[in-house]
């Protein structure tokens, strides 16, 4: 039925037509002539936008019907005349004659749907044609590495996709998801909606680590933060204090540290040996088969690790999307912020950059529906202010703002001990989480155990109470809300 637009003879890309159909794109208009609330509303679930209509004179018409609609007033042969007359546009698409003929071609308003996904089927493939082109003449003039290419171009097909599956969720359902998780925590009991850290009292202040939500760990230099985030993906991916008792995959992007510093730390950690010791060449026959027993549980563990050095933000976003679709890893870790680049923004200073580098990392924690978990480096306030030795502040986050405003949670990690003036430096074991920003959630300080020798962090001995300052109901008994 519908007259497309698509030559059978051969030609130059830049010579051929783009995909359209010109009776579809009637059909649709006549039809909202015919039966407007029923046929917007249909296009409005169809994502049919203005720039789906490939003719100039549909697109003034459709941008007339819409906005007739925003108002809230009647949409028929008058009111959109009246409208395009007022914009000065009623003349270019044929005056109200058009808009007759518009009627007469579409006879009836059922077919409406069918009409619809035409239309939208032929935008969505001039989409895909522009971000080809646009891949293609990025190719012959950017001085950028392909690599460096090729994610751009990934990402502009990814979001043709992203906009054509995006939907409106129903409310009694997005009340129904909830009331699942809430069932959920009160028969686990553990008060978790997300994955667990493996660590009780970090659990019970956090809710666990949640889907789409950007975590920060920030610490000085030295303080572990590496250590304890390690800890973590282990936990999530052996299944330590997993309510379902599973093992979830867990990619890392270690910019860093080497795969074999990482995965020498992680075995060291696991099976309790001092890392100085296989450095050295002295580990003892029992040490040795602890390694070799760390070894065995942490080979089955399924950790998915990237180590690429120097990364661009956006080539980090298509290599996680890939780990995403092919590992399924449920958790993103990446150790460290400040080590990524952005090079759309290098030249526009170190705060801009960073700010475009964070914005990112929300967006793919919210893109692949997974907690991004991310080592930030704090700057030296901690050290230089007259106050309690070394607590951090939001604010001490390094090199941007933007860092405190993306992130769902900020998590800042000390060790009292490296502080001669704070009251608890006496303990060497003793680490302090401070949840300092929990948008969903409570904020708060829990504790926890460190081995520095081991680089690894256990709960405190004497449970929950012990590691955090909660009250009767289970919250912290200071909150402060982000």
């Amino acid at each position: 039925m519908a007259r497309e637009s698509v030559s059978s003879q051969p030609a130059s890309a830049s010579d051929r037509v783009p995909p359209y159909s010109e009776e579809a794109e009637k059909g649709v208009l006549g039809s909202i002539l015919l039966d407007s609330h029923r046929v917007l509303d249909l296009c409005l679930e169809a994502q049919v936008v203005v720039d789906a209509f490939y003719i100039p004179a549909h697109r003034s018409i459709f941008e007339a019907m819409v906005d007739l609609s925003k108002l809230g007033q009647a949409v028929d042969v008058l009111t959109v005349t009246e409208r395009l007359r007022t914009v000065a546009r009623l003349d270019e698409i044929g005056g109200a004659v058009y808009l007759d003929r518009l009627i007469d071609s579409t006879p009836t308003a059922a077919h409406a749907e069918y009409y619809a996904d035409i239309v939208r089927q032929k935008h969505l493939l001039r989409c895909v044609i522009s971000a080809a082109r646009d891949a293609e003449n990025d190719c012959y003039t950017s001085e950028d590495g392909a690599d460096l290419v090729l994610s751009r171009a990934e990402q502009s097909f990814f979001d043709i996709t992203e906009r054509q599956h995006g939907f409106m969720l129903p409310w009694d359902e997005a009340v129904k998801g909830t009331m699942q998780q809430i069932e959920k925590m009160l028969l686990t009991r553990r008060g978790l909606t997300g994955l667990s850290t493996g660590f009780v009292n970090l659990d019970h202040v956090m809710q666990g680590l949640k889907a789409s939500e950007m975590i920060v760990l920030a610490a000085r230099p030295s303080m572990g933060k590496t250590s304890l985030a390690m800890n973590i993906v282990e936990n999530v991916a052996l299944g330590k204090n997993d309510p379902e008792h599973k093992k979830r995959p867990v990619g890392i992007f270690s910019l860093e540290m080497s795969h074999d510093s990482l995965v020498m730390r992680m075995l060291c950690s696991h099976a309790g040996v001092r890392g100085s010791k296989i450095s050295s060449g002295y580990a003892s026959h029992e040490e040795h088969g602890k390694l070799a027993t760390a070894a065995s549980v942490l080979s089955k563990a399924p950790i998915f690790l990237d180590d690429t050095g120097g990364l661009d933000i956006l080539e980090l976003r298509a290599r996680a999307r890939r780990m995403k679709k092919k590992y399924g890893v449920e958790l993103i870790v990446i150790d460290y912020l400040q080590l990524l680049h952005s090079k759309s923004y290098t030249m526009q200073g170190k705060q801009i950059e960073t700010a475009d580098i964070s914005g990112n990392l929300k967006s793919m924690a919210k893109e692949l529906k997974l907690p991004v978990m991310v080592l930030s480096q704090l700057s030296r306030a901690p050290d230089q202010r007259g106050d309690r030795a070394g607590k951090p502040r939001l604010s001490d986050l390094r090199d941007s703002g933007a860092i405190e405003q993306d992130a769902d949670v900020v998590c800042m990690l000390r060790r009292p001990c490296k502080y001669p003036d704070d009251p608890d430096a006496a303990d060497e074991t003793l680490a302090v989480v401070d949840i300092a920003k929990h948008r969903n959630g409570p904020t708060g300080e829990t504790k926890l155990n460190f081995e520095d020798e081991y680089t690894r962090f256990t709960d405190r001995t004497h449970g929950v109470d012990d590691g955090a300052n909660f009250d009767q109901a289970g919250e912290p008994n200071e909150v402060r809300n982000a």
